[in-house]
């Protein structure tokens, strides 16, 4: 069965670079960024991983942790950290999950058997606090991720989920935002008292709360 939005997290047990990990107990009430990488000691990977290192202080501002997958043995792993150090400037400091069983990455359809049928693609998910799937996002192989857009999802579900708001295209954090439909001019009124800018009665912009 395909994993949607809003499904809880698949649990699992896996090893990782720091021990083994029981998913749904490892990420305890935060928000998680899942990701999967196809191979160890490739160069896409390696600029990957050294970004998500350098990002840690933005997860932790969040109350994100992070997690890596590939489907390579923990002891390629561990060989290849010093790798990542070396060319990225900045040690690993997050968990990455030695799925050679290939366990994890079925529970989450990370294998695309018309990409490959043997290697993870870049997938991307990220999990609330409540363990329910938030994101999903597919990359091939050959292509880096953008670890700023990650981010900006992740501001945005945060900020939503506790305002009545939705965020527009191309929205950053700071720009204004949309008050949802299902809230009427009433209602908005006692949320937003400093008013707002209604373009369409279903189109009505706001700046974001706390800016």
């Amino acid at each position: 069965m395909a994993l949607r939005l809003g499904d809880i997290a698949p649990d699992f047990t896996q090893e990782s670079t720091e021990g083994p990990i029981h998913f749904h107990e490892w990420a305890g009430d935060s928000w998680v960024i899942l990701f999967s990488h196809p191979k160890d000691f490739t160069p896409v990977c390696t600029t990957e991983l050294g970004e998500v290192s350098r990002l840690k202080p933005e997860f932790d501002q969040r109350n994100t942790k992070a997690i890596g997958l590939s489907v390579d043995p923990l002891e390629d792993h561990k060989a290849w950290v010093g790798d990542i150090q070396e060319t990225q400037g900045c040690a690993l400091n997050f968990p990455l999950l030695a799925d050679a069983d290939r366990k994890v990455s079925d529970l989450y359809d990370m294998i695309h058997p018309n990409a490959n049928d043997t290697l993870t693609v870049r997938s991307v998910f990220i999990i609330d606090p409540n363990r329910k799937v938030r994101l999903m996002l597919t990359y091939p192989a050959s292509t880096g991720r953008h670890f700023d857009e990650i981010l900006r999802v992740l501001d945005s579900l945060q900020l939503t989920d506790s305002h009545k708001l939705a965020t527009p295209v191309n929205w950053k954090p700071g720009d204004d935002c949309i008050i949802v439909p299902a809230l009427s001019n009433e209602e908005a009124a006692k949320l937003f008292p400093e008013g707002w800018d209604e373009q369409k009665p279903y189109l009505r912009l706001v700046k974001q709360p706390g800016k």
